[in-house]
């Protein structure tokens, strides 16, 4: 078989809503392409792709799994990407490097919010869509409904290559649109099926299907429908040659029915992605930059320079590190030297392979358009090219959506700082969805994650393999302090000791500035009471001050505060008494002026079925929401509300509760506003309790 021309490469990545069927489809795939033997399950933790424990304790896909078969001549490499939208950079990666998306539909869901997202993406990815609905063998199953929501969401160019005959348990007839058949499948999963010419009822359907058909594929090119135009039809031939260039311009968006579960359907699926299906040669050029100068290049698919696009790392201890990537130049053979673009780094490559989840088979070399894994690289992360060093050349960076679940990690075992770093460190070069740092403000490591789901992946994966003990907390709210009122303080700062002493008195006045201001400090002083060299020391008391806060402990913000007098010592002034007397000076300052504390508020864009709204709406009242507006998206609602932050840890999981599963949301930080005061009496005073108990310990230590 040449597998290795890019024209017999089928690269495609299986994507849709979380629990659609594309993990047990892709098993009957592989089953189909005699890569394995029998058919493994989701619910036991046998398939090929989900093999990574997490997903075989959890029954869902995590990662984006590399799978490969031959099917009619042609070489596919698929890739079965979870539907849980927390790990939707997973499908980014696999819509990044495939040549069409084959959205997975299941007969008893519907459609759901992670199928219009995966829909979206794969269209700004600018690749092809087909459809396929699963679950067929299922109770409670509408086909003919759901194809009219299918069409009503996806539009009119979405057409059935097939129906199912007996959907429900039992499901195994198929009526093939294209070559007028009833297909039965074999009872025993085999995959095996027998064709006879549709007749009666049945063929008057398709023929009408068929002129349907006909009339997609005319319309999709101006020669196809003069011809249909003319002689009031098209030949078999004919049609056939119109539906590969009709789906690359999504003119015509194939749908067709299965049941993975039982392998009804999947060979013709298979029939039709070999026979159909993009290839490579239908994206012969990619988009780059040149290394060396920075303008625009195109990387030609046969260009004879290697240039290999790294969409995935594997950190594995059992089965080793991975660089997963696709090549889109030249050939990429074991043993040669390729340049990193943006590590500016030379790599060695070593034995190359083709994957099936965790089995590999060694191969001696990827060409132009083939998908392939060698192991880990020593610099080279996940979103970087591999080129020749002459011609160095970078593909566009892969983008994420920004993470807006945040927690913090609290090290139990002091002294595991080295490896805490370590292990985040790995992590994200495996998942650069999810980020991490070190925050001063709060004093805590956040880590943050496309959602609950995605946090709580992560941080197994850190406890297990890289054997830190850490545990989960809230991140601290970033509040802050302002005031109502204005006031002036006047403190004397006086030390005697044996030798020289300390003297200073500052007179600073403050007054409340407009949100979002910040901290405006200025001086008006008068006359020769205090040298100007002392007025950055007291700058800096005063904002030493305001970061550690007043009222409460935080951050003091919109204020302004005017240093317009004081008194100093010809030999005992000197900075460091006029940096604690301004420091104090503002203290008291703000204790008289009405300090009030302020909550930062998120804005949350929140899409759901209509039929969840009340209930979304109701528990952002109870969480002190305030309702901006909503909106039609499609199918779904979206509501805008104003949260306080201190309301959202958690969130995600709130929302997946309220409504099965099927509501997205993100957020993002919107302003400041006043604490309820009920809310700041109890922060106020377990900061006073603190303090008490900070100074108790620090007299008794003393």
């Amino acid at each position: 078989m040449n597998g290795t021309s890019p024209a017999n490469i089928r690269n495609f990545a299986l994507v849709g809503h979380a629990s659609s069927g594309k993990t047990t489809l892709a098993e009957a795939m592989l089953l189909c392409g005699k890569v394995i033997h029998r058919l493994g399950s989701v619910a036991q933790g046998t398939t090929v792709s989900d093999y990574h424990v997490g997903e075989q304790t959890r029954h869902i896909s995590i990662h984006g799994t590399q799978l490969s078969c031959e099917w009619q001549g042609r070489r596919l490499n698929l890739i079965d990407t979870p539907g849980y939208l927390d790990f939707a950079g997973e499908a980014i990666n696999a819509l990044r490097v495939a040549d069409f998306a084959l959205v997975v539909i299941h007969a008893s869901h519907g459609i759901g919010v992670g199928t219009e997202f995966m829909w979206e993406q794969a269209g700004q990815t600018g690749i092809p869509r087909l459809l396929v609905v699963t679950g067929l063998d299922k109770e409670k199953g509408d086909f003919d409904a759901l194809l009219e929501d299918i069409r009503a969401h996806f539009g009119r160019a979405v057409f059935p290559l097939a129906l199912p005959l007996d959907p429900g348990p039992g499901f195994h007839r198929v009526l093939d649109v294209m070559r007028s058949e009833v297909v039965s499948y074999a009872t025993d999963r085999s995959g095996k099926y027998t064709e006879e010419p549709a007749a009666g009822a049945e063929k008057a359907r398709v023929d009408a299907l068929h002129k349907e058909l006909i009339e997609h594929i005319a319309e999709s090119d101006d020669t196809l429908l003069a011809k249909y135009l003319d002689e009031g039809g098209l030949s078999e031939e004919v049609l056939r040659t119109g539906i590969h260039p009709a789906v690359q311009q999504q003119a015509f968006i194939p749908l067709l029915c299965v049941s993975g579960e039982t392998n009804v359907g999947v060979a013709r699926l298979l029939d039709f992605i070999a026979k159909y299906g993009s290839s490579p040669v239908d994206r012969q050029t990619i988009g780059a930059v040149a290394a060396a100068t920075g303008s625009p290049v195109l990387v030609r698919l046969e260009g004879s320079e290697p240039v290999a696009f790294v969409f995935k790392s594997l950190t594995d201890p059992q089965t080793g590190d991975l660089s997963i990537f696709r090549v889109y130049s030249g050939t990429v053979r074991s043993g040669m030297e390729l340049h990193n673009s943006e590590r500016r780094v030379a790599e060695r490559i070593g034995p190359l392979y083709r994957l099936n989840g965790k089995l590999r088979t060694p191969v001696e070399a990827l060409h132009a358009g083939d998908i392939g894994a060698t192991v880990k690289l020593r610099d080279t992360h996940t979103g970087n090219t591999l080129c020749d060093a002459r011609h160095a050349v970078a593909l566009p960076k892969l983008e994420y959506p920004t993470p807006y679940t945040h927690a913090a990690l609290k090290l139990n075992a002091p002294g595991d700082e080295e490896k805490l770093a370590a292990g985040l460190a790995a992590l994200h070069e495996e998942d650069p969805e999810f980020s991490y740092h070190t925050d001063p403000e709060l004093r805590q490591c956040i880590i943050s994650a496309q959602g609950e789901l995605h946090l709580e992946v992560l941080f197994e994966r850190l406890k297990r393999r890289y054997k830190v003990d850490v545990s989960l907390e809230p991140p601290k709210i970033r509040y802050r302090e302002t005031i109502r009122g204005s006031a002036d303080a006047r403190y004397r700062h006086k030390k005697q000791t044996g030798g020289a002493g300390q003297f200073a008195e500052v007179w600073v006045r403050v007054e409340p500035a407009p949100r979002d201001s910040g901290l405006k400090f200025t001086e008006s002083l008068v006359g020769q009471d205090v040298d100007r060299v002392f007025v950055p020391s007291v700058e800096k008391g005063v904002k030493t001050c305001a970061t550690e806060g007043v009222h409460a402990g935080h951050r003091v913000t919109d204020v302004k505060v005017d240093f317009y007098g004081g008194k100093m010592h010809p030999v005992d002034s000197k900075d460091i008494a006029f940096q604690i007397a301004g420091y104090f000076a503002f203290r008291e300052a703000i204790a008289a002026a009405k300090p009030v504390l302020l909550e930062p508020i998120n804005e949350l864009e929140i899409r759901v079925p209509e039929e969840f709204v009340g209930r979304v709406v109701g528990d952002l009242s109870g969480r002190r929401g305030h309702i901006l507006g909503m909106d039609v998206a499609g199918r779904l609602q979206v509501i805008k509300a104003h949260v306080p932050a201190a309301q959202l840890y958690h969130y995600g999981t709130a929302l997946r509760s309220l409504t099965g599963g099927r509501g997205l949301h993100s957020e993002k930080f919107a302003h400041y506003e006043e604490l309820p005061a009920d809310q700041e009496r109890k922060l106020v005073e377990e900061y006073q309790k603190a303090r008490a108990a900070g100074t108790a310990n620090h007299n008794h230590t003393h």
